[in-house]
């Protein structure tokens, strides 16, 4: 594992939220599963104007201690059966803070929210802060 895999993978498992850069950076609660990060909007749920149209968002995690910024990262965006997914949504709604209806939060996303993969992609745009000069 390269030390940018780890460094998402860290920064993922250990902190809830993220910032995307959409038409303005936008702070999003996520979950870590499977060698990706999982978030879902709409309904109901966090408001991420136009990600699901997009093939590919770039992603900052931030350290949860002390804000920092500790890695950054482009990630392919695809849309998650959630059916066929049910192991990753089940995960993302463990993480899910305050939800007034966690007994059929689930069954709400599915209605009303698209759920969401982001597959990090560590080539030439992902930048730990360890790598970034003068950061």
């Amino acid at each position: 594992m390269s030390d940018i895999t780890a460094a998402i993978e860290e920064g993922a498992k250990k902190s809830s939220i993220l910032w995307l850069t959409l038409d303005r950076p936008r702070l999003a609660w996520h979950a870590w599963h499977d060698g990706a990060i999982y978030l879902v909007t709409g309904g109901e749920e966090q408001r991420l104007p136009g990600l699901e149209a997009l093939e590919r968002v770039h992603v900052t995690l931030r350290s949860k201690d002390n804000g920092a910024r500790l890695v950054e990262f482009d990630a392919a965006v695809s849309v998650v059966d959630q059916a066929a997914a049910a192991d990753a949504v089940a995960v993302l709604a463990k993480e899910r803070l305050n939800a007034l209806d966690s007994e059929h939060l689930t069954e709400r996303w599915a209605g009303e929210s698209v759920v969401l993969r982001l597959t990090p992609d560590i080539g030439e745009t992902a930048e730990t802060s360890a790598t970034t000069p003068g950061r």
